[in-house]
């Protein structure tokens, strides 16, 4: 029996890339994300290329409501989830506090550390129930140092970094497995959506050295669910080769 994977935020980028690779290696998926067409898209794509079985959701995850609605949903065939990946997260600006956006910011606190509680809320008890799960949160090297101008988005990322390791506290003697993955700089849409479509301002970001993919963040993802039952990667951080550190890059 193919195991089953749930990836919040597939619509584009690393969770897009994320359903790519498990569905090549015979995984059901169910995707989920605020963009139906885009959720079509990828569930055609999924069924035509891997002949996957594939549900799609839409709902936006800072919604409690919809996400308790639409997970409470699934059908027996649905319900048990061997690898839930919290990959929804954004960021919205990059301004000091004190000119900061509060709209941005809640966005970013909804978004980055209410939705991913909220999905692993409903998801949890099933994985619980049947004794086996594999949660993977997707942070980020900003959960880890703080850049300049960064703060309200380090801070959502630092949230998920505490709410994985209680996660792993809690879910030990379930035998359920946390692990955190955290990127780089990854040229996905994240600078499109953090400079409001500013094109030329988000490709600034990646001048002068090869940012990482989606693909290259899902091709770990992936392996960190291949470990033995005995085995289980706490968290694992992965850069470009010319990055050292929030703000540290070698450019060329």
């Amino acid at each position: 029996m193919n195991k089953t994977v749930l990836i919040t935020g597939a619509t584009s980028g690393i969770g897009r890339a994320c359903a790519l690779k498990f569905a090549r290696n015979g995984y059901n998926i169910i995707i989920t994300g605020r963009r139906e067409d885009r959720l079509l898209e990828l569930r055609n794509e999924l069924i035509a290329s891997f002949n996957a079985q594939v549900l799609s959701l839409c709902f936006d995850v800072r919604v409690r409501n919809g996400v308790e609605k639409a997970i409470s949903g699934l059908g027996p065939e649905w319900n048990k989830i061997d690898v839930l990946i919290n990959n929804a997260g954004l960021a919205a600006g990059l301004s000091p506090l004190a000119e900061g956006d509060v709209d941005d910011w809640e966005q970013m606190i909804d978004t980055n550390v209410k939705g991913l509680l909220y999905v692993s809320r409903c998801i949890l008890p099933l994985m619980i129930k049947a004794g086996t799960g594999h949660i993977i949160n997707i942070g980020s090297i900003a959960g880890r140092e703080v850049y300049p101008n960064g703060n309200v988005y380090c801070a959502s990322k630092f949230a998920v970094d505490a709410l994985s390791k209680a996660m792993r506290i809690e879910l030990l003697k379930h035998e359920i497995k946390v692990t955190q993955v955290l990127p780089g700089a990854a040229e996905t849409e994240f600078s499109l959506v953090r400079f409001k479509n500013d094109a030329s301002r988000a490709k600034d970001i990646y001048h002068g050295y090869q940012p990482l993919t989606g693909e290259d963040v899902a091709e770990v993802v992936f392996y960190v669910t291949t470990m033995p039952p005995h085995v289980n990667i706490n968290d694992i951080t992965v850069v470009p080769s010319n990055q050292a550190s929030t703000t540290l890059f070698n450019r060329k």
